[in-house]
């Protein structure tokens, strides 16, 4: 089944490539594998929540964070390849979670993105992952997520 038919029917929508907020690119092919900026919840250009999980944001909230930012990440990697349908596997994901002193939950949150790639791919889908706690993201946004993904020569 191709990828983008798999995410409409998990009811979700591959959003178009979001737009960089600093100098750099959205992904980067090497070989066959594809390096992909941070990516933010963003949709239909706006932040999906903003804050810190934990605090004004809540764990819920945080792993629908993490979906988008998965999914801003795919679009990223289409914009580079032409098609979800070239990618081989999922590497690796680095989850960055803007948290409240307190809240020790971020691989909950990073899970978002993960559930949603093992839905999406299957076994290809598993991948290596850290999930990171940190006291602050650009522009305050809950969540930032990296991704590595091995494609089709």
């Amino acid at each position: 089944m191709a990828v983008e038919t798999k995410i409409k029917e998990l009811g979700l929508e591959l959003p178009e490539t979001p737009t960089p907020i600093a100098e750099y690119i959205p992904a980067k092919k090497v070989n066959n594998l594809v390096y992909v900026s941070g990516q933010g919840p963003i949709s239909k250009g706006e932040f999906i929540y903003i804050g810190k999980v934990g605090d004004s944001v809540s764990l819920d909230e945080g792993y629908q964070c993490a979906q988008q930012c998965c999914l801003n990440a795919l679009a990223a990697v289409k914009s580079v390849v032409g098609s979800l349908d070239e990618i081989e596997e999922i590497v690796k994901l680095r989850g960055f979670v803007n948290s409240a002193v307190d809240f020790l939950e971020q691989p909950a949150v990073i899970n978002g993105a993960s559930e949603l790639l093992v839905k999406i791919f299957g076994e290809k889908g598993r991948h290596a992952r850290a999930a990171l706690g940190t006291s602050v993201l650009p522009d305050d946004i809950p969540v930032e997520l990296e991704m590595i993904v091995k494609v089709k020569k």
